[in-house]
This record gives C-alpha cells, sequence and structure tokens, in this order.
C-alpha cells in the first residue's frame, strides 16, 4: 500500500462517529479471544495428554513458544520500518515502535494458535484461523503494519509444515 492508501482508510475511519473505537476495539477484542482460546486450547491438549499419555500439551506449547521466539529473532534482525513511519501518519493504534513490523508478530501467533487448535479440534481451528485473517486486515487498516507484513507472518507459519502431518482429534 502506498502513502494515499493509508492516509485515505484511517481518514474515512476517523471521520466516522467512534470510527476509530469501533476498529481498534474489534482489533482489541479479535486479539483477547485469541489469546484466551490459546488457554483453552492448552486444558484442552493437557486434558488429551492426561487420558491418552500423547504428549500433545507438551507439544502445543514449545510449537507455540518456539515458534513466537523464533519470529521475534527473525523480525529483529530484518528490523523493517512500519508504515506510519515510512509515510509519517498517524495510526490509529498508538504505537512507539518504529521498526520490527516485519512479519506481524500478532498475525504470526494467530496463525500458530489456530494451526493448533486444528490439531485439537477442527471446529475451533476453523473459527481461530477466522480470527487471524480478521486480526490481519485490522493491523493493515490501522496502518501499523504492511500488507506483506501480515501476509509474511501467515506465510511463515504455513512454511514450518502443514497440519496434515499431526493426527486431528475432534472432541467436540
Amino acid at each position: 500500500m502506498k502513502q494515499e492508501s493509508y492516509i485515505k482508510i484511517t481518514e474515512a475511519v476517523r471521520k466516522k462517529k467512534n470510527g476509530v473505537k469501533i476498529v481498534t476495539g474489534i482489533n482489541r477484542i479479535v486479539t483477547i479471544m485469541i489469546y484466551v482460546l490459546f488457554a483453552v486450547i492448552i486444558l484442552m491438549s493437557a486434558f488429551m495428554q492426561y487420558q491418552n499419555n500423547s504428549g500433545t500439551c507438551v507439544r502445543v506449547v514449545l510449537v507455540c513458544s518456539i515458534s513466537f521466539v523464533a519470529v521475534t529473532i527473525f523480525r529483529y534482525i530484518i528490523d523493517e520500518k512500519r508504515p506510519y513511519v515510512v509515510y509519517d501518519f498517524s495510526p490509529l493504534i498508538v504505537k512507539e515502535k518504529k521498526g520490527q513490523s516485519m512479519p506481524s508478530r500478532h498475525v504470526f501467533s494467530a496463525f500458530v494458535i489456530a494451526m493448533s487448535a486444528l490439531y485439537i479440534c477442527i471446529p475451533l481451528g476453523i473459527f481461530m484461523m477466522l480470527l487471524a485473517v480478521i486480526m490481519a486486515f485490522e493491523r493493515v487498516i490501522c496502518g501499523v503494519h504492511f500488507p506483506k507484513d501480515v501476509i509474511a507472518g501467515a506465510v511463515i507459519r504455513e512454511a514450518l509444515g502443514p497440519i496434515k502431518k499431526y493426527p486431528t482429534r475432534v472432541y467436540f
């Protein structure tokens, strides 16, 4: 996206009554939902592990934790500037960071958690994939990431391996 696109989008949101509250509220709600559901996934996987001694919980926690650390290091090394820094505009979400935009760690984490959910419960995983996509759009609309940042967050997760490598367990 170009400077004009970001300014046009953010200004359109600002002009709507409660536009900023709505857009940033959706971003906040989706983020909270993903992390609350992550706790649910951990509990579900712990229950599965307890029932069949499968190592499911350990696998979910390790995959998510190691992935998060790896992407954090990766984006620190790349240190891409954020759209509001490159194009000098005010984003809808107040941020102090100037760099570490690519890949979006929020979107990456959302997709990693959603893929973990697919491993545990397909309907929950599909719902969480939808939340991850909404989050990706929100991060761009709010002006804190370029589209390439959120796409990279999703693609890097997919590059880690397809979900079909792991047996899916549906309990609900």
